[in-house]
């Protein structure tokens, strides 16, 4: 075993980077800050989706997809949400190239082939799906809309990093329409506590839910939850979102209904989202310095098998034990590869492994079999033992929930470990050049507060917890009354 990658403690950032780059998850692509993200990176993505679409559809949602384009009139009607992003978009002027007559072998814009109308390149869609659900809803009866869609999005951003901000990425938005403001308000608050879950029993990251400050929350919503971590450079990272739109989107889009009184009514609407911002989250809340940590919930090969040998004979013979093993570990549902290849050495094997984060190793050389034995590594810890064959599937099967547990309970210990309470100004700064990780501390409630302590500090308030204790004090900054404690950190 040995470090390929540069040490958290001497450049964070670099570590990050290069794991992202070495363990073949992500690379940068031809287009500025885009990226392609590669089968192994794509492998785990997958698995993520597949746990949220079940979750999403156990909830009453179904899938549906909308245009990449929203023309401009479209996009300004809110005009909250189009402020909010307009720095952000792409926009799509013409629809054809042409020979440039002055340079043989290129081509250019078009000028005869001016779009009448400009599109924006979505940078989120509430625009073009509010302007769609004008037609389909006219009764109460057409209530609630439950739809959420997979898709890509553009946000035109100037410093990108791989994951966590590129100008395109992929995710999921969810749109729904309600009769109630009751019912919009309860469908916001269980799509964060449906992220919530996915965050915790999935990636085994501990989050803090909560609502954004006024200033964080989202263009044109209302209401803005959230699900807060820290990553283990004591940095917080937003994982998730879910807005309560109010009748914002149904006013810009004079979307209307006869509700159970035969009047006329505005729709109540939320919006929700994750994006691959959580595949940073995953590498930064787990991996080490030898690589990649997976959470066997979300690895693409919870178990990898290794054969040692010396000659045909030997692979022949571990070969036959090794596709029992795979068999038997796949009937129980548990996703194995046979790393067969013979093109790398077995050290060169354990390397990549490591490296890209597989729960379970297991070892299989000619003294195995004659014992009955075979090794187990684990990733997470980095502890090796000998294990009977007889044993062999309870043993991987317990490892695997037992290393899922472990991942969430030292995640957890670490982000417990770094909530500050402060009550000065002095306490807060030290805090946040120190130690880092959030900052429990009382809030005037002002913007001009949270902007002035921001400029300080660059610490933001993350969110206001939705688990808080109503505790009188005085605000950190200015001295004024203050009902409860927010949290603040630094952030991605």
């Amino acid at each position: 075993m040995s470090k390929k990658l540069t040490s958290r403690t001497e450049d964070y950032s670099k570590w990050y980077n290069e794991l992202v780059v070495k363990a073949d998850l992500a690379e940068n692509s031809a287009v500025r800050g885009c990226m392609v993200i590669k089968p192994y990176g794509y492998a785990i993505w997958e698995k993520m989706q597949a746990e949220l679409d079940r979750m999403f559809k156990e909830t009453g949602h179904q899938n549906a997809y909308f245009p990449l384009f929203v023309p401009k009139s479209l996009f300004e009607a809110e005009e909250k949400n189009a402020e909010g992003f307009a720095k952000e978009c792409a926009i799509v002027t013409h629809y054809r190239l042409q020979a440039d007559p002055d340079k043989p072998g290129k081509l250019r814009v078009d000028p005869e082939a001016k779009l009448e109308e400009e599109l924006i390149v979505r940078p989120t869609s509430e625009a073009i799906i509010w302007n769609t659900y004008r037609n389909w809803i006219q009764s109460y009866r057409d209530l609630p809309i439950l739809i959420n869609q997979w898709a890509n999005v553009v946000r035109w951003e100037m410093r990108t990093r791989l994951f966590l901000r590129t100008a395109e990425f992929l995710w999921q938005e969810g749109h729904t329409a309600h009769e109630t403001k009751a019912e919009a308000m309860a469908e916001a608050k269980l799509m964060n506590n449906v992220y919530a879950t996915f965050a915790e029993n999935f990636m085994a990251m501990p989050v803090i839910q909560g609502v954004k400050t006024e200033s964080e929350r989202f263009a044109g919503a209302e209401e803005t939850f959230c699900i807060e971590a820290l990553m283990q450079d004591g940095k917080a990272l937003q994982a998730g979102t879910s807005h309560f739109l109010g009748q914002n989107f149904a006013k810009a889009f004079d979307v209307k209904f006869a509700n159970k009184e035969g009047k006329q009514d505005y729709v109540w609407a939320t919006s929700w989202g994750v994006s691959t911002r959580l595949m940073g989250a995953l590498i930064m809340t787990h991996s080490d310095d030898f690589g990649l940590v997976l959470p066997p919930s979300l690895a693409p090969n919870q178990v990898v098998i290794v054969p040692i040998y010396k000659n045909e004979e030997d692979f022949e013979a571990i070969s036959e034990i090794a596709n029992k093993i795979a068999s038997e570990l796949k009937v129980k549902g548990i996703s194995v590869k046979y790393d067969s290849r013979d093109t790398q050495r077995p050290g060169a094997k354990f390397a990549q492994h490591e490296l890209q984060g597989v729960p379970l190793r297991i070892a299989i050389g000619p003294k195995d079999l004659e014992n009955g034995t075979v090794e187990i590594a684990r990733r997470d810890i980095l502890t090796k033992e000998i294990v009977s064959l007889d044993n062999l599937t309870a043993t991987v099967e317990n490892l695997l929930i037992e290393m899922q547990k472990g991942l969430f309970d030292k995640a957890l210990t670490f982000r417990d470990d770094h909530i500050t309470e402060v009550n000065s100004f002095e306490e807060f700064k030290s805090v946040i050049e120190n130690k880092g990780g959030f900052i429990s501390a009382h809030w005037d409630g002002t913007k001009e507060t949270e902007d002035k302590i921001k400029e300080l500090t660059k610490a933001t308030i993350r969110c206001i917890p939705l688990e808080i204790n109503q505790e009188e004090g005085v605000c950190v900054f200015t001295g004024k009354p203050s009902k409860h404690r927010v949290l603040f950190a630094k952030a991605y």
